[in-house]
């Protein structure tokens, strides 16, 4: 369908597409599972990443606004087709093992709409739902974009906007109440080791680091914050989306920025840090506070809601990633049959293959005892392959700088060609670290086998960083003259 054909997409709506792409509720819970570190967990992720991240999308989103292919255009206009395919692939490929993390907080909610909590715990339920929703989601975004859009529009406002807003007015109630604040008490793992250590136990700001096991939950925070450059693709769908673009990129932020640190700071202030749960922490706060202030029969509810939003934020990743591979197909850098839609416009085998890879990691729920490792393993594996992705983008941008000079740009990050090698660069610093740490088991989680965890993480990332890299070599010269016929 030409795109003159659509309904143009506002600021508005794009901002809240970006924000459930990027906020999902589920990453409270991690954020707070840190205590008072949490402050520095958030403000790490934003100067070393939201900021640079949204300033260089800003940049390329607008200048390449004309194009699709969103990271896929970037890249390759800088480093040719190989490396564009291999940053869309990684766009497309993390944003599949990270659907079975956000279902498994959507059912971790559901949970408590269902009035029985321990169900959240069972990797067999979380499983199933996971496989229910997905499924579901892909027949919704087959059916075609505009309804899509409305189920990310009002998922993310009912089921993520809402909700976040009630938890901070709860824990706000919380605090005006004189109720005692967890984050202010050291958790159990750092009692232990300022014991050892003949330190008096306080709340700390930073980090108590005995290792890069200590931080190893800053690669998953970062991840919480990545996905502002996902709705590139859609860039060219507005009416002037050169100057729209990098506007809805800056209000997104903002948002994401205020919803995350007022959120985990909401639970963390109600709930110790060894009683969270990472796939049902938020409905443990839910259900304290609603139980506190006695409406606790709003607890199925909010729970429903909860994982309507997550639903809406699956439904903002579906379409954005794919479609962005949909435009290498067409370039001929996939098998033709990569390239089919249907009726509606929508990519309907890569939809499909990537519902089948979903329903295979979420096989990791029904095969590890603790839902809450599998869905961290999960989270691992998805920042390593997303951070890849990451340093391309960023090395593209300052490349750009430098080759094409001239290139029309709607919004430019200051300071010339130092500006954007000092923003990116602190970007590309931010990125790197943490894909270290993102091998590091985590020093708060029973992960079992350190080696398996490691094992897992380092495989899934050899695996889908080979697989673009394989493809592009073998791909064949009638795979381009099929995607121009498409």
């Amino acid at each position: 369908m030409p795109t003159s054909s659509r309904k143009k997409i506002s600021v508005w709506t794009l901002s809240l597409m970006t924000v459930a792409a990027v906020v999902s509720l589920r990453g409270l819970p991690m954020m707070a599972k840190e205590g008072l570190s949490m402050i520095f967990y958030i403000l790490f992720s934003a100067i070393f990443f939201l900021i640079p991240a949204s300033l260089v999308a800003a940049e390329l989103g607008g200048a390449f606004s004309d194009k699709g292919g969103g990271v896929y255009t970037w890249v390759k206009e800088a480093y040719g087709s190989r490396w564009g395919f291999t940053a869309i692939w990684l766009q497309w490929i993390q944003n599949v093992v990270w659907y079975p993390t956000v279902l498994g907080f959507a059912a971790g909610a559901l949970a408590y709409t269902f009035m029985d909590p321990s169900l959240a715990n069972s990797g067999f339920y979380t499983g199933s739902v996971i496989l229910i929703c997905y499924w579901a989601a892909t027949f919704i975004t087959l059916a075609g974009s505009t309804f899509a859009n409305s189920v990310t529009k009002y998922g993310v406002l009912l089921g993520t906007v809402l909700p976040g807003v009630i938890m901070v007015v709860l824990g706000l109630l919380w605090v005006n109440q004189g109720n005692p604040l967890q984050f202010m008490e050291p958790g159990a793992t750092t009692l232990a080791v300022e014991r050892a250590a003949h330190e008096l136990p306080h709340a700390r700001f930073f980090p108590h680091l005995t290792g890069l096991g200590s931080v190893a939950f800053l690669a998953g925070i970062i991840l919480l914050f990545a996905g502002v450059e996902v709705h590139a693709v859609n860039a060219n769908e507005m009416e002037n989306p050169a100057t729209q673009f990098p506007e809805s990129l800056f209000l997104a932020a903002g948002i994401i920025l205020t919803l995350f640190t007022l959120g985990s700071l909401a639970v963390a202030a109600v709930i110790p840090a060894e009683e969270i749960s990472l796939t049902a922490g938020l409905m443990q706060a839910f259900k304290l506070l609603l139980d506190k202030f006695s409406i606790g029969f709003l607890t199925p509810i909010i729970g429903l809601l909860a994982a309507f939003g997550a639903i809406g934020g699956v439904m903002s990743w579906v379409g954005g990633p794919s479609r962005g591979l949909l435009e290498t197909a067409k370039s001929g850098e996939l098998p033709p049959f990569m390239a089919k839609i249907n009726s509606k416009g929508m990519q309907v085998n890569i939809l499909l293959i990537q519902a089948v890879i979903v329903s295979l990691l979420s096989s990791l729920y029904f095969i590890m005892d603790n839902v809450s490792t599998a869905f961290f393993v999960l989270s691992a594996m998805t920042v390593s392959l997303y951070l890849v992705m990451y340093i391309l983008m960023y090395l593209a941008a300052i490349k750009l700088r430098s080759t094409r000079p001239d290139l029309p740009r709607s919004y430019k990050v200051p300071g010339g060609k130092v500006g954007m090698g000092i923003v990116a660069g602190i970007g590309l610093l931010g990125v790197s670290f943490a894909f270290l740490v993102s091998f590091f088991p985590p020093s708060n989680l029973p992960v079992g086998n350190p080696a398996l965890y490691v094992g897992l993480v380092a495989a899934g990332l050899v695996v889908f960083v080979g697989l673009p890299l394989l493809i592009n070599a073998n791909k064949k010269p009638e795979w381009k003259q099929t995607g121009k016929d498409s």
